[in-house]
Formats: structure tokens, C-alpha cells, sequence
């Protein structure tokens, strides 16, 4: 148990603070030592002794939290209350215990207690000396925890055994990388140059499947993913680059290139992204009412239930007090049982069996607060996944937008729009898409990138080679499927 206590004053606003009806229940188990019956009587009832003293803390309140998974009956609260009480050397002092039970930050309803004391010492008029308190709760708290057989927070082990590890992790966005099917891809921009025979109808058919139409960086067209992927159109149809001017006609300096493109596709889909993150967060105030006006009709049917049962442990307790009474004779019989200890002997009967009863009472007590704790919990672990699912897709939606936003860089590498191959070297099979725009990461410079420049300066070296070649006459030969003309 977490036991946290401090010295004040404020009789009026104690009491306001133990009985706030923000609690889903209060009870007020003890009022001990006070003339009052009521919880702001009684702590004004302290701070009218205290006006004797020159003490301006003259209260002692402290908070008794279990953890949040276990249930913890009103006699363990008692004693640990009792052994705080000895600790902190205020024992007989007056004390009011009050129970409260409703939802902490982690969202779990959970049941703990406080525990208020008179400091003023009524017989030599001053008050208490309450030195190193906290320590000595600390102290407490950690022999209830071994005593239970609780999981102690690191908290409440010795300070050098604190961990200085305890700070919050920031989220790390990670890009999508979805898979693409390389063969799906290259059908998709063959069906579109299938059924085309103009460049509006080649961008038009594109366009429903998802790309468009750009100027690449060698001057040759392109088409664009969602993802920011260009493709090399006489590459992927399989037509010769003289075909595809000849459909698609001349590239003009003006027409969009394949950032322009990127661009697009980047203000569509996180409009689009944008929308949808509204409805999820239409959805999510909705749900959080709906859960809301849940949890109210449960407390409140949970408050009605323990109002029958009070009533009718109270009726109960009358009745069966009454039976006790009834054992007793009157006039010249109870006088003789008198003499002969029958009376004794029944008062002994009566106290063992109401001491009895109460522990009945108290058990059945602790275990409609036990089933009522766990219904609000089942009910909270609902809410709470349902809210974290929502969230779950609304931060994937902000994901998709910020990646969208800010593509990278290197993305506008397009694709060859013809395979540079010689006899001797078969020819290259398309490079696989990338998997979308990935998140920059801080650190050097992988060695991965640095084999890629050389590979791309290779293949430039060799395509200057082949067209110096090309320049020079040579005898006739055939070429085989696949070879550059």
C-alpha cells in the first residue's frame, strides 16, 4: 500500500474534499474520539480545540492506496490505518476513516482510504511533534508490501536502489512500408497503355488505377505511385521509347514532373486523410459519451444496492438485537439469574454472538464492494479498449499524413526507361518499387547507399561506352529479344 500523509489546516475544505460527490462512492466508516456525528462537525469540533494552542496544522491526513489490481478487505485497511496510527505516535487521538472509490489516472476503478487525526493533545494542550513522517511511512509502506506478497514500485525501494531510468519513451513514427507485387504493377501500366491511343486517354486510365503521368529526369515519361514511385513507361510496357513519343507525343519543359506529381498526390490523400481523422475523432467524442452515460447508470445502481443492503443489514441488526434483548428476565427471574450468573452468562452469549454479526456484516459488506469494484473495472477495461482502438487509427491516420507531407528526397530516381545491356551481359530485370516513403532516420550514412552511387556510376560508364560503340560502324547482326537498338 502507498501511504502518503501530511500536517494541515482547513477543517472545512478537508471535509468537502473527503465527501466530493466526484468520488463514484463515499463512505464515512469511522468517527472516533469526536462529540459530533457527522465528518464536518467532527473536524470543526478539532480546530475549535486547536484555538487553545498556538498550532495552525492541527490535522494529520493521510491517504491509503492500494494497488490498482487487488481488492483489499476493510479490516486490512484498518490495520494498516492502526499501524500508521502507532508509527506516526498518534494513537487515541481522534481519527475519522473515509473510503472512496472511483477511477485513477490509469483509467481502473480502484478503492482506497483516508485517514484524518487530531494532532492537539486535549490533556497538555499542544500539539503532536510529527517529526520525519515521511520516512517513516515509507518505511511502513514497504514492510505492507512484503508483508502481502505485493509487487513493491521501484519507488519504494532504497534510494540507492531508485531507478534513474524513469522518464517517458516518445513515439517514433515509422513509415508504411506496404509490399508491392512487381508483376501487379507492371500489368497495371501495360492495360493502361493497352487501351489508350492518346496522351489524355493514357493519363485518364492512370489515373483509375492509382498513378499519373510525369516527366522523368532523362526526359522521358513517367508514371507515379500514391507512394511518390516513379516508372519509366517504355520500360514497363515493353515499348520502344520512339513508340511511346509517338503516342504520348513530345515531353514539353512545362509538363509535370515527377515532384509536381509527388506533390499532388500529397495534397489529395492527406485531404482525404485529413477528413477521415475528423470522423475518427466524431467518433471517438461519441463513444466517450456513450461509455460515460454507461458508467453513470452503473454507480448509481451500484449506489442504490448498497443503500438496500445498509437498510437491511440495519433491519437485521435490529431485529437480532432485539431476539438477545429478549434473553434477559425481568423482575424477580432476572434478579435470581443475577444471583445465579444466568445473566452473566447470557450477556457473555450476547456480546460473542453480535461480535459475530458485525464480522458477518462487514464480510458481506467487502464483498458487494469486491463485485461492484470488478463490474466497473470490466466495464472501464471496455471503454478503454475501444477509445485505445480508435486512437490506434487516429494516429495512423496522422502517420499517413505527415509522411505524405514530407516525402523523401530520394524517391525522384526514376526507373531507366531502357535496360543498358551488351552481348556478353543478359539483360536486367526491372529494380523492385520501393516500398514507399520511409522515415529519415539520424546516424550515418549507410554502406549500402554508397554501393548504390557506384553501381549507378558503372552502369553510366557503360551506357557512354555502348553509344561510343554505336557511333563506330559494325558489320550487321542479329539481336536477340530483349537488346537495346
Amino acid at each position: 500500500m502507498i501511504l502518503v500523509g501530511t500536517q494541515r489546516g482547513g477543517a472545512k475544505n478537508l471535509a468537502l474534499h473527503l465527501l466530493k460527490p466526484d468520488n463514484d462512492h463515499v463512505e464515512v466508516h469511522e468517527l472516533r474520539g469526536f462529540a459530533s456525528d457527522n465528518l464536518h462537525s467532527a473536524l470543526n469540533e478539532s480546530y475549535a480545540i486547536s484555538r487553545g494552542t498556538q498550532c495552525r496544522q492541527f490535522l494529520y491526513s493521510l491517504s491509503i492506496n492500494p494497488p490498482p489490481d487487488r481488492h483489499i478487505s476493510t479490516e486490512e485497511f484498518e490495520n494498516a490505518i492502526n499501524r500508521a496510527e502507532s508509527t506516526l505516535g498518534l494513537g487515541g487521538q481522534p481519527r475519522a476513516i473515509v473510503f472512496h472509490e472511483k477511477s485513477g489516472a490509469d483509467g481502473i476503478p480502484r478503492r482506497h482510504a483516508h485517514a484524518v487525526w487530531s494532532r492537539i493533545d486535549t490533556e497538555q494542550m499542544k500539539a503532536i511533534q510529527l517529526s520525519h513522517d515521511h520516512r517513516k511511512l515509507t518505511a511502513l509502506s514497504r514492510e505492507l508490501y512484503i508483508e502481502h506478497g505485493y509487487k513493491m514500485p521501484r519507488g519504494l525501494m532504497a534510494s540507492e536502489e531508485r531507478d534513474t531510468r524513469n522518464f517517458s519513451l516518445e513515439e517514433w513514427q515509422q513509415a508504411k512500408r506496404a509490399g508491392k507485387d512487381r508483376q501487379a504493377i507492371k500489368d497495371a501500366i501495360q492495360d493502361c497503355w493497352a487501351v489508350s491511343d492518346s496522351r489524355p486517354a493514357f493519363m485518364q486510365a492512370l489515373e483509375s488505377r492509382g498513378c499519373k503521368l510525369a516527366r522523368g529526369d532523362r526526359r522521358g515519361y513517367v508514371a507515379v505511385d500514391r507512394q511518390g514511385e516513379p516508372y519509366a513507361i517504355a520500360r514497363w510496357t515493353g515499348a520502344k521509347t520512339k513508340d511511346v513519343r509517338t503516342r504520348l507525343g513530345e515531353l514539353e519543359k512545362d509538363f509535370p514532373s515527377v515532384e509536381d506529381r509527388k506533390q499532388e498526390f500529397a495534397e489529395e490523400i492527406s485531404q482525404r486523410l485529413a477528413e477521415l481523422h475528423r470522423d475518427e475523432q466524431h467518433k471517438e467524442a461519441e463513444e466517450r459519451q456513450r461509455r460515460e452515460a454507461e458508467r453513470h447508470v452503473l454507480v448509481e445502481r451500484q449506489r442504490i444496492e448498497r443503500m438496500e443492503q445498509t437498510d437491511a443489514l440495519k433491519v437485521r441488526q435490529e431485529r437480532e438485537t432485539a431476539e438477545r434483548q429478549q434473553r434477559f428476565n425481568r423482575g424477580l427471574r432476572g434478579l435470581i439469574d443475577r444471583i445465579t450468573g444466568r445473566h452473566g452468562r447470557t450477556r457473555e452469549q450476547n456480546l460473542r454472538e453480535t461480535e459475530e454479526a458485525l464480522r458477518r456484516d462487514r464480510a458481506e459488506r467487502d464483498a458487494t464492494v469486491a463485485r461492484q469494484l470488478q463490474e466497473r473495472r470490466t466495464l472501464d477495461k471496455q471503454r478503454r479498449d475501444a477509445l485505445a482502438q480508435m486512437q490506434d487509427c487516429q494516429r495512423e491516420l496522422r502517420n499517413d499524413m505527415q509522411q505524405y507531407r514530407t516525402l523523401p528526397a530520394d524517391q525522384s530516381r526514376v526507373v531507366p526507361s531502357r535496360p543498358e545491356v551488351n552481348a556478353q551481359e543478359p539483360a536486367r530485370a526491372p529494380p523492385q518499387p520501393a516500398a514507399g516513403p520511409a522515415v529519415v532516420q539520424p546516424g550515418p550514412i549507410p554502406a549500402q547507399a554508397n554501393d548504390e552511387q557506384t553501381a549507378r556510376d558503372a552502369r553510366r560508364e557503360e551506357f557512354i561506352r555502348q553509344r561510343q560503340e554505336q557511333a563506330t560502324p559494325q558489320p550487321a547482326r542479329d539481336r536477340g529479344p530483349g537488346m537495346s537498338r
